[in-house]
């Protein structure tokens, strides 16, 4: 969280004061640092050749304003839906630097990346490989094509974003793959490009990316063999943040294996990070709304919940909370929840916290897999998203008012 830093009491993103946003632009309210994000992304590019392509996954903050600052600073995207594609398009992206992931392409969502010549599809099934091939040649194009396989590698993550085990629904099975490969080479209308493999999220241990790889170029050499000579693999994201205390392995230690065994080979490389390029560049800032001692906890309501930030609820995970000013009383021990009707509904347990009816706190390390997972819940209007760069914040999306929230419902007649 270097841009998110402490001068005399006061938590501050970048030059500006957390407390000035929230008075400015009301609680609950995401807060981005443009510099963060950038440093992120720049960390990659370091260790990178030139060749190589950052596809930024967009699913974990598709905010254009986020978007914008990834492609000027010259990022690809790695996208999911027609809904991405159509972000990453407003904001200008290249499209040459766009690959397509997702176990479920929509027709529709096939047509507009084809019409747009993206990079490339990363397949996930035999039956999308038809798909893909149908609709290419009802348009009379030829779509690039990599197959993403799942290599059957422990992420050692939470399971529910571990996707690199053969249990899960992701990628085409390691012992289907090559004659998936030889069925692809067949089909008129697809280009075979390169392969794709994305094992988990929130990794902290390089070595399953290493394993994987392994595996990957194993087949390479088989493929080669078939006559089927790949140009590119695409090694996909899942590396983790701090969260708490987590031993974080630096962008470097990451691919430093990982470039050693492609050394040699005539592969450009393609990663697809997203947490770890905004997720540390993130908070969700929140205001007490009332105090509840108990007698075995206290609850501090705040005006955030799990409508906002759903992963505590989801996931179990752990956000640092911090006042955005610093109290001198004696700290106690809170459940930081919100008012939505479910008892799940918490952000943080067990937190040691001074605290007032109207304090603020921000919930760090937000950025990613926040407002784009929030939802109107107990009819709560999503909330203002702001970017600050240096000295100025930017209102990147208004707060939902009421009339956002069902004005376009009807009653029947």
């Amino acid at each position: 969280m270097s841009q998110f830093q402490r001068r005399d009491g006061d938590l501050y993103a970048e030059s500006v004061a957390l407390r000035d946003l929230a008075d400015e632009f009301g609680t609950p309210c995401w807060v981005y640092s443009r510099r963060a994000i950038e440093e992120a992304f720049d960390e990659f590019q370091r260790e990178l050749p030139v060749s190589a392509l950052v596809c930024y996954a967009v699913k974990a903050n598709s905010n254009l304003a986020v978007l914008d600052v990834l492609a000027r600073r010259g990022a690809g995207f790695d996208i999911v839906s027609e809904g991405e594609l159509r972000r990453v398009l407003a904001v200008g992206a290249d499209t040459r630097r766009i690959v397509f992931s997702g176990v479920g392409k929509s027709v529709a969502a096939i047509e507009m990346a084809l019409q747009h010549d993206i990079l490339c599809f990363n397949v996930e099934s035999a039956s999308e490989l038809e798909r893909l091939n149908a609709v290419a040649g009802q348009l009379g194009k030829v779509a690039p094509v990599s197959l993403r396989v799942n290599p059957d590698v422990d992420a050692r993550t939470h399971p529910y974003i571990s996707t690199g085990l053969k249990e899960n629904k992701f990628g085409v099975a390691y012992a289907d793959a090559r004659a998936l490969y030889r069925q692809a080479a067949a089909l008129p209308h697809l280009a075979v490009k390169g392969i794709d493999c994305h094992i988990g999220s929130q990794l902290l241990d390089a070595s399953p990316f290493a394993e994987a790889l392994d595996k990957l170029l194993l087949l390479i050499d088989q493929l080669a063999d078939d006559g089927i000579v790949l140009q590119h693999i695409d090694l996909g994201g899942g590396l983790g943040i701090r969260y708490r205390d987590e031993q974080v392995p630096t962008v470097q230690a990451y691919l430093q294996p990982l470039l050693a065994k492609l050394a040699g080979r005539r592969l450009h490389i393609l990663l697809e990070p997203g947490r770890r390029l905004v997720g540390n560049a993130g908070v969700l800032l929140t205001r007490v709304e009332c105090l509840k001692p108990g007698e075995s906890k206290n609850f501090a309501i705040v005006d955030a919940a799990m409508n906002d930030l759903a992963r505590p609820a989801l996931y179990g995970s752990w956000h640092e909370i911090v006042p955005v000013s610093t109290r001198q009383e004696a700290a106690q021990t809170w459940e930081i929840v919100g008012p939505v009707c479910e008892s799940g509904d918490f952000l943080g347990r067990e937190r040691s916290l001074a605290l007032a009816a109207g304090d603020l706190l921000a919930i760090l390390s937000a950025g990613a897999y926040g407002m784009v997972m929030s939802s109107n819940y107990n009819s709560r209007p999503r909330a203002a998203e702001v970017m600050v760069d240096g000295a100025q914040a930017h209102l990147v999306r208004p707060r939902e008012s009421f009339d956002d929230l069902f004005g376009s419902e009807r009653c029947l007649p």
